[in-house]
């Protein structure tokens, strides 16, 4: 993962305890090794993940930590070995940066489901360094696991793309669901949910947005383009909209019963489980068994993937509702997403850039 016998020195802004107050933090960075890119951070998104990693709500956080995960820069250093990139590329480093390349995902291009992936924060290379994410000034990361942002699409609108657009194409793509012509359905309209309907659209499919009560119906409508809207609560609509979806994309990350939307699925369709849930969900077999149904689910996706939907994004020109802040704003950001207190007519997608 590259040389340790000389490191520089960067500033991040780093979580010291699980109060998850985020301040500046001096670290050093690894010398660039022969696979790897050194970055200049020009943006990286706020994702809910963030939150509960830096306040310690799995259990699992080391302090001092520096989040983020849907990092944009610029290349200012690549080691000898590196062919992809070259200095003043502008690239992107997502939730992992590392794996163990033996193992049969990493061999079969799905490294995401790698049992040893590094994540890119909050996790140890296998040196003992500990990772450090992109609310920072640099980072140092493996070739492998950094890709190109295509011309023309702007770095702020890139970053989301990096976790909750992956998110929401590689289930699409992996599961044969890209042809145009199908009926989706996206349940939640957050971060992953609001770039889901976009990238559904983007394919061609009818897009019927799920939510439990009217309040997002014009931003999914009017802002979004979905096509219908369906509260899971009115029973006589999720009734006449019995048995007329391919798949729905289930982007709730809260205990929910799975029945209903079960019920709205075609005969083979999927029901697709994005969300990260501590309690086990539940529902009856004949939901599934009577219309050959499947519950599934999936993991960001690979870097290939990540190629490809940045590609597709650029050419579709898809971008997402984000609002820009400063990096000393970033506390007030975090508190301002883990209570919901955005626009309501908009489906924010927080932004920091590093002071410089």
């Amino acid at each position: 993962m590259g040389s340790l016998e000389k490191e520089r020195t960067t500033i991040g802004w780093a979580a010291k305890d699980p109060t998850g107050f985020l301040s500046p933090y001096t670290y050093s960075l690894r010398n660039t090794g022969v696979e790897d890119v050194f970055i200049k951070v020009i943006c990286c998104g706020i994702c809910h993940t963030d939150i509960h990693q830096i306040k310690n709500d799995l259990g699992m956080s080391n302090y001092p930590m520096v989040p983020g995960h849907e990092v944009v820069g610029e290349v200012i250093e690549v080691g000898s070995d590196v062919t992809k990139f070259k200095a003043g590329d502008r690239v992107g480093v997502g939730v992992i940066v590392g794996c163990c390349r033996q193992c049969s995902p990493c061999k079969s291009n799905i490294e995401q489901y790698c049992s040893k992936k590094i994540w890119s924060y909050n996790d140890v290379y296998p040196d003992g360094k500990p990772t450090q994410g992109g609310f920072a000034d640099a980072m140092v990361v493996d070739q492998k696991f950094v890709v190109k942002i295509p011309d023309g699409l702007a770095a702020e609108q890139a970053a989301p793309l990096l976790c909750a657009g992956l998110t929401v194409y590689s289930p699409l793509n992996h599961f044969g669901l890209k042809k145009s012509g199908l009926r989706g359905g996206i349940l939640g309209l957050g971060g992953v949910g609001h770039i889901g309907v976009k990238i559904a659209k983007a394919m061609g499919h009818h897009v019927t947005v799920i939510s439990s009560s009217d309040k997002k119906r014009d931003e999914a409508l009017d802002h979004l383009g979905a096509d219908a809207y369906l509260v899971s609560s009115n029973a006589d609509a999720m009734q006449k909209a019995a048995d007329s979806l391919d798949y729905v994309i289930d982007t709730v990350p809260a205990h929910h019963p799975l029945e209903p939307y079960l019920s709205l699925l075609k005969i083979d369709g999927k029901l697709i489980l994005l969300g990260v849930i501590s309690k086990p969900l539940q529902f009856v077999s004949p939901m599934v068994m009577l219309g050959r149904k499947t519950i599934t689910g999936s993991f960001i996706g690979s870097m290939v993937e990540t190629e490809e939907m940045l590609d597709f994004c650029k050419e579709k020109g898809l971008t997402s509702q984000i609002e820009v802040v400063k990096m000393d704003y970033v506390n007030t950001a975090m508190e301002r997403l883990e209570k919901n207190d955005v626009r309501s007519d908009h489906c924010n997608v927080w932004h920091i850039q590093p002071s410089q």
